[in-house]
Order: structure tokens, then C-alpha cells, then sequence
């Protein structure tokens, strides 16, 4: 008989879409009018011209299957505000506009909460109750509520997609299954590309070679994932290679011009080099060191093409390449020695951190690539949730900047401050002790980590404008952004030490 755990997540999904619907109003950014002139492009539009419409500076940057998706809903847009599929109609936001746009993504994101539900059906016995918290913890995520539901996007749609490829990961009997859907992701958005090795490696040793022996190959299984990926880039992008369109398709989805950092924003490596660089700047004259005074006046590191550095070296696209891929090849060695459920999942994590901490030009919202898949483990035991914890505070805090409207600060703080107490305080009474001794020092740091995170939310988001006003404007970004990567980057090194001891 089956244990049903409450709440339920179908409960938790209406109570969290009547608070969301309560936000339709709210601040919204850039991302809307991206989506609405998404929606004019696919709607008004012969397919053929999709990805060379460029009246507006948001031009149609996504997979030929995000476009596609883009095109279904304009249909019903259609029937709601026909004003809004003008092409022209640059930042059209009627009330139609809004509450329709906004309702797209609340209804797309029922996508996830069958996901989540795959999940944990997919578990038994103790370790279902754990799953039924990461679940609920991950549909009322914070991240998604700033990044979906106020900031816009459509991130809980395209992540539930990637948790059921992840579920159906799970049994040999949908392993093809999996790496068809995770294929149809990539499709959709071409960000999870960066996950796209421990999907290789994964599909490779547990499908296509012999679990007896990797040097005997399972040759039925290869034909049918080939074709069956096949099929579906066919289906994407062979209207587009017909007409020579491709490399114009390439150009939208890979624009190299941009700078090495996002503003300040992303809490990675190249957010706490920049810091060090600005400091540097300070304390270079006193030894000695050159510094380039056409830097001084770059201050986010966020502008197109604007990646200088006053002290340190500059850092270039190879450089990141380089980086994310060493970093990446790590767990996946480990992936293929034991292609297990949970060293999948290990290596997909690793692969996001990899690629969020080293990558070029990443954006701060990319940091749900490891918080997303890490959840599904971070119950495994508490080695796991002393890693897991950092990442939570620093990943979600790191999203503040989006929202700077002072009506959206007690709710992105309240919300998230809520969030982090609920579920960490569950998560410790439901994960099991290990095997193996737990980090002394790891665990105290993840404490005091988490207690620094409330003064500097405090002065970023309203101390510092009390204090300075309107000067030093990127002193608070800078801030969040350094202090989270501090948190992500102590978050990656312990899960690195406990994926390899496990």
C-alpha cells in the first residue's frame, strides 16, 4: 500500500499559483518584452525570417523548438490582445498582455510539478518522505519565483523537463527515453548544453556499452539513440538547414562579443577575480604594478565586449573553455568507472558548477543548472547537505540584483528568508547520518556562512543607499556577487570531496 506524504505536491502547486497570481502585477524586466516580441516574430512571420527579424534588439535567440513553442502560444495570444503579435509594437504591455504572458508561464510550469511527482514515485520507502521535501522545495524555490514569475521567464517549464529526463535516468527500462527528452531540452534552450557531457558519458557506459564488459558494444542500442536524436535535431533544425540557415541560427545562439562578466552578478570565479582586480587597483601603486587606466573606468564587467582588467591578466573565451572542460572531465571519469543513478546525478551537478563557475559571460540565473539537480541528492545524507546548504543561501541570494524595485524587496527577502529556514531545518531532520565522518570545518563554515548572509542582504538592499546615496552604485553588486561565490565556490569544493569519497 502507498504512503501518501502531506502535503501533497498538487496541494502545494495551488496554494503557490493563487500567491503567484497575486504577482501579475508586480516589477517585470527586459525578459517580457523579449517573450512578447518572441511572440509577434513566430506569430506574424513566415518561418524563414524567424531568425533574421531584428526591428527589435531582442531578436529570437533560443532553439528552433522554444520558437516553435513560442508560435503554439501565439495563437492563443491571438484571441486575447491581437496588439501584442505587431512586430513594431515595441514594449507593448497592455493589462492583456501582462496577465496573459504571466499565465503562460504558471500554466507551462505544471510540466514540473508532474516531474516532481515522477520523482518521488520513483522512490520507496524512507527515502520517499525526502523526496516529497525536495520536491515541494523545489517547486516553491525561490528562484523561480524571482526568475519566473516577477523577473520573467519560463525556467520551471524547461526544468521540469530536465527533471523527468533525469527520473527516467532512474531504470534501464527508459534510459533511451531519458536522452530523447534531455535531446528535446537541449532544443528548447541551448544553456543545458553544459550538462550535455554527463549525458554523453552516462547514455555511453550504461546503454550503449555492455554492463559486462566496456569493450563489448551494444550495437541495437546505438542505432536507436542515434537515430532517435537524429530525429529530433531533424525535426529542430532541418526546415532551417534546408534553406542554408544554420549558421545564422549558430551566430543568434553563441554571441561570442560579450563581455567575460554579467554585470557583476554571477556568483563565480570570474566575479571574485574581478573583485580582487578592483582591489588591486587600491593597493598596486604601493608596489610597484602597472595598472591600465583604460580599466579604471570598467566598472561591472558587464558590458558588451568589455572585459578589461586594470591589474590582474585579462581572461579570454579559450580561457573559460579550457577551464569548464578540466573541471567538467573530473566527476566524469568517476561517472564512467560507476555509471550509477546518483553518480549521474553527481556529475550533472558538477557539470552545471564547471560550467557556472568557469564559463564565459554567465548569467546569474544559470545558477539553477546546480541547484536544481543537486536537490534530488542533497538527502542522500547530511555529507551531502553540509555541501548542499552554501549553495542555497549564496545561489538564491546572488538573485536579489534582478529585483531592485523597492516594492519586490520584502518579498524576494521575506520569501527566500522563509524558504531557507523551512526547508533547511527539514532537510537536517530528514537526511541520515553517513557512513563517513562529516567535515568538521565544512560545517562550521556553512553556519557562519548562512549567519553573514542577513547583515549584507540588510546593507546591499538598503543600508547602502541610506548611506552613500547614489555613489558607489556598484559596491552592493559587487558585494552579492563576491560574498555568493565565496558560498558557491565552498559549496562546489565540498561536494567535489564527497562525490569522490562516497
Amino acid at each position: 500500500m502507498a504512503v501518501e506524504y502531506y502535503p501533497s505536491i498538487t496541494q502545494c502547486a495551488i496554494v503557490a499559483a493563487a500567491f503567484k497570481i497575486l504577482l501579475f502585477p508586480a516589477y517585470k524586466s527586459t525578459d517580457f518584452e523579449v517573450h512578447r516580441n518572441w511572440l509577434a516574430i513566430t506569430n506574424s512571420l513566415p518561418l524563414w525570417d524567424w531568425y533574421y527579424e531584428h526591428t527589435s534588439e531582442w531578436t529570437l535567440d533560443y532553439p528552433p523548438f522554444f520558437a516553435y513553442f513560442e508560435w503554439v502560444m501565439s495563437k492563443a495570444a491571438a484571441l486575447v490582445d491581437p496588439a501584442m503579435l505587431r512586430v513594431r509594437n515595441l514594449n507593448y504591455a497592455s493589462w492583456e498582455t501582462v496577465y496573459f504572458q504571466r499565465s503562460t508561464v504558471l500554466a507551462t510550469e505544471v510540466f514540473l510539478v508532474f516531474a516532481l511527482q515522477k520523482f518521488v514515485d520513483s522512490c520507496h520507502g524512507p527515502a520517499k518522505r525526502a523526496a516529497q521535501a525536495v520536491a515541494i522545495s523545489i517547486l516553491l524555490s525561490p528562484g523561480l519565483l524571482i526568475i519566473d514569475h516577477i523577473h520573467f521567464q519560463y525556467n520551471g517549464f524547461l526544468y521540469g523537463i530536465l527533471v523527468y529526463s533525469l527520473v527516467l535516468a532512474k531504470k534501464k527500462s527508459t534510459l533511451l527515453a531519458s536522452g530523447l527528452v534531455f535531446a528535446v531540452l537541449l532544443c528548447m534552450k541551448h544553456i543545458y548544453a553544459y550538462l550535455a557531457p554527463a549525458y554523453i558519458v552516462f547514455l555511453l557506459r550504461a546503454y550503449c556499452l555492455s554492463p559486462k564488459s566496456i569493450f563489448k558494444i551494444q550495437w541495437l542500442n546505438c542505432v536507436k539513440l542515434a537515430s532517435g536524436i537524429g530525429a529530433i535535431l531533424g525535426v529542430a533544425f532541418g526546415p532551417f538547414a534546408l534553406k542554408n540557415q544554420l549558421p545564422q541560427i549558430l551566430n543568434r545562439l553563441f554571441p561570442f562579443s560579450r563581455g567575460l562578466c554579467h554585470a557583476y552578478w554571477a556568483p563565480n570565479i570570474w566575479a571574485m577575480y574581478s573583485f580582487t582586480d578592483r582591489v588591486l587597483i587600491y593597493v598596486a601603486p604601493r608596489f610597484g604594478w602597472h595598472v591600465k587606466t583604460e580599466a579604471l573606468t570598467s566598472v561591472t564587467r558587464g558590458l558588451v565586449g568589455d572585459t578589461a582588467f586594470a591589474v590582474l591578466p585579462d581572461v579570454s573565451p579559450r580561457t573559460c573553455f579550457i577551464l569548464t572542460i578540466v573541471f567538467q572531465a573530473l566527476p566524469l571519469l568517476q561517472l564512467f568507472s560507476s555509471p550509477t543513478w546518483d553518480n549521474f546525478i553527481g556529475a550533472v551537478t558538477l557539470c552545471g558548477y564547471a560550467s557556472f563557475l568557469f564559463g564565459w559571460h554567465v548569467h546569474e540565473k544559470a545558477v539553477l543548472l546546480v541547484i536544481i539537480p543537486f536537490s534530488l541528492l542533497a538527502l542522500k545524507n547530511r555529507r551531502y547537505l553540509s555541501a548542499f546548504r552554501p549553495l542555497a543561501v549564496a545561489g538564491h541570494v546572488s538573485l536579489f540584483p534582478l529585483l531592485f524595485t523597492p516594492a519586490e524587496f520584502p518579498i524576494k527577502t521575506v520569501y527566500t528568508i522563509f524558504w531557507l529556514v523551512l526547508f533547511l531545518l527539514a532537510f537536517d531532520r530528514l537526511a541520515p547520518a553517513s557512513a563517513r565522518a562529516r567535515f568538521f570545518l565544512f560545517d562550521r563554515f556553512s553556519t557562519l556562512y548562512i549567519a553573514v548572509s542577513i547583515p549584507l542582504i540588510v546593507y546591499c538592499s538598503l543600508l547602502h543607499q541610506l548611506v552613500f546615496g547614489a555613489r558607489y552604485e556598484f559596491l552592493p553588486l559587487m558585494f552579492t556577487s563576491s560574498y555568493s561565490a565565496i558560498g558557491v565556490v565552498g559549496s562546489w569544493v565540498g561536494f567535489l570531496v564527497v562525490y569522490f569519497t562516497s
